[in-house]
């Protein structure tokens, strides 16, 4: 479809939008993109000049064989085309400069923009496509200026050539180029400086790539420590390496045609003055210089280039289309959050008629639950599969908006709290172990910048994790590799224990903390659990029920709701379901 073609007034309208969208973020650099217009109408110019000057090569050296002439022209050839090559070279660079600047911002709104998007977001989403929109479509956006800018010069040069066709003889209307043989020196230097270029370019993508999958698949945990302005940090110092790098081939990119034009530039002048030289000694006519001179036409490579601005256009266009999406959404919203601060005193915690249920879904993930924790309780969460208890607690820090009713902490409504300081007050620690590819130390202190060695070896013997980090060659600095899969079950576990102990929550959650280890791994797991429980206000998600037997109470639920509460003893004096979960696991063993 060419750039030309009919639209509906949906599409010019879509178009238009988009196209104002991309045009905002390159305002900052209007005076690079300035220049680079001015150096295009330059270069045009020089390209209708050089036309031009086949005119008087030929009439006054091959014809009148004026040997000043001789000694000129070849020379104006060589200085229209230095020019030419010196602004071209400009307009590249300062457009693609501004072009990949702007890349560099987009990507950073961008994933600071989904950096702080709702965990149901996560969920609909794929991390592929994700990536992709930060990654490719926001690349193809960075063409949209430069090459809006080349399309003009294409056609301002078309116009300039035909005028000089015209001028010169409207029958023939057509100009020649010698194309010499190829400099294979300067390929050979241009194409081994790009090709190393690329692979530390492509390297650096993989770096970021790598990022992305982290702390995409990772959310939960970015959320509950409330690093999400470190994480910025982090991935803008990745981004702009890559624009350093891409820098770099920009400009040797920008170079290697005007070289190679510049050499041909001096051929071409040899040439002539050799071809006028064997005309003026009678050795050659103009009429056969003249044929060789016009071998090629010089309008066909603006011609063929304008189809291909349109294409790169067209691509830009839409994937400012996938991008804007993201950004500019009203479905798509950052996590609300409130003013107050949550002061690290935990007194007591209340459910008030909650019901929750997920988006697209019409069944309650949890209906009508009234709980009140005080400070210091340990409170045990038990029930089959699906009956809301992982969904209860992940409201408390805010990974879900609940439907109704009122959830209050210290008196306070959750939603008044701003999301930073009401994550960094709670503890979570999870089946799942998420882990980076970075340091233990890293892991154990992430999100809360730097920890005294003393302080944090005594933190990971409280976590029964020190002796196993010391037997590893380099201790805590140890790399762990990706969602730590250089280490056992039970000891990502304790890095994990570890990470929430020197979090130092008010309140802590275990979610079924235990439950994918095996034995041995449990009880050293289980023991590392009780030091972190303690003079802590606690919230307990088991599968087994020998673990929670200590628990001040036992909360029974079942298709959302919670349906008995008591100790241990009392339940399975009365509650039905928790008799029939305990008779389950013990059942070679009498009620006790």
């Amino acid at each position: 479809m060419g750039f030309f073609a009919t639209f509906s007034k949906e599409n010019i309208r879509h178009s238009l939008y988009f196209m104002q969208r991309m045009m905002a973020y390159f305002r900052p650099y209007r005076l690079r993109i300035v220049l680079s217009v001015l150096a295009m109408g330059i270069v045009a110019l020089c390209t209708a000049y050089s036309a031009f000057l086949v005119k008087p090569a030929l009439d006054e050296i091959f014809i009148n064989k004026d040997e000043q002439a001789l000694k000129t022209i070849p020379l104006l050839v060589i200085l229209v085309f230095a020019l030419k090559g010196f602004f071209r070279v400009m307009q590249t660079y300062h457009m693609q400069f501004c072009a990949l600047k702007v890349l560099e911002r987009l990507r950073n709104e961008l994933y600071a923009k989904i950096l702080r998007l709702p965990m149901a977001f996560f969920e609909q989403s794929q991390v592929g496509m994700l990536m992709s929109r930060i990654v490719n479509d926001v690349n193809l956006i960075r063409n949209s200026i430069p090459e809006i800018v080349m399309l003009f010069r294409h056609v301002l040069t078309m116009l300039a050539l035909i005028f000089v066709a015209f001028y010169r003889d409207p029958y023939l209307s057509c100009w020649a180029l010698i194309v010499l043989p190829l400099a294979l020196g300067p390929v050979v230097y241009f194409g081994r400086k790009l090709r190393k270029l690329a692979r530390r370019n492509q390297e650096k993508i993989a770096d970021i790539s790598t990022i992305l999958q982290e702390i995409f698949s990772s959310i939960k945990v970015v959320k509950a420590f409330s690093t999400e302005k470190s994480e910025e940090k982090r991935f803008q110092v990745q981004n702009g390496k890559l624009v350093r790098i891409a820098v770099k081939g920009m400009f040797y990119n920008a170079m290697s045609s005007p070289v190679m034009e510049f050499i041909g530039a001096i051929g071409m002048g040899l040439v002539i003055f050799y071809g006028g030289l064997q005309v003026i000694q009678g050795n050659s006519t103009p009429g056969t210089f003249f044929s060789f001179l016009t071998a090629m036409m010089m309008l066909y490579e603006p011609f063929k280039r304008i189809s291909k601005s349109n294409m790169i256009l067209q691509r830009a266009l839409a994937g400012a289309e996938r991008v804007f999406d993201i950004m500019d959404s009203e479905e798509i919203k950052e996590e609300e959050q409130g003013e107050k601060e949550f002061a690290p005193v935990f007194k007591e915690l209340c459910f008030d008629q909650v019901s929750h249920w997920y988006q697209g879904s019409s069944e309650y993930a949890l209906r009508d639950i009234n709980l009140t924790i005080h400070s210091g309780e340990r409170v045990a969460m038990v029930g089959p599969s699906g009956a809301g208890k992982t969904t209860l607690v992940n409201l408390i820090p805010r990974f879900y908006p609940y439907g109704q009713g009122q959830i209050s902490l210290n008196d306070t409504p959750l939603e008044a709290y701003t999301l930073e300081s009401l994550r960094r007050n709670i503890g979570i620690v999870s089946q799942e172990t998420i882990l980076f590819n970075t340091s233990i130390r890293d892991n154990i202190t992430y999100g809360l910048g730097e920890v005294d060695q003393v302080e944090l070896e005594e933190i990971c013997r409280v976590a029964y994790a020190l002796d196993f980090i010391r037997q590893l060659p380099n201790g805590f600095e140890t790399v762990i590799g990706e969602r730590g899969v250089k280490l056992s079950g039970g000891e990502k576990q304790r890095l994990t224990i570890a990470r929430a102990l020197l979090k130092n929550p008010p309140l802590l959650i275990l979610d079924e903390a235990t439950s994918a280890l095996d034995t041995e791994s449990e009880r050293t797991v289980q023991r590392a659990l009780e030091n972190l429980m303690q003079k802590r206000t606690s919230i307990v998600i088991a599968h087994r029920l020998s673990t929670v037997h200590s628990a001040d109470r036992i909360l029974v639920m079942e298709k959302g709701r919670i349906i008995d509460s008591g100790t241990h003893r009392e339940l399975l004096d009365r509650c039905g379901l928790y008799l029939k979960l305990y008779q389950m696991q013990f059942q070679d063993d009498p009620v006790n």
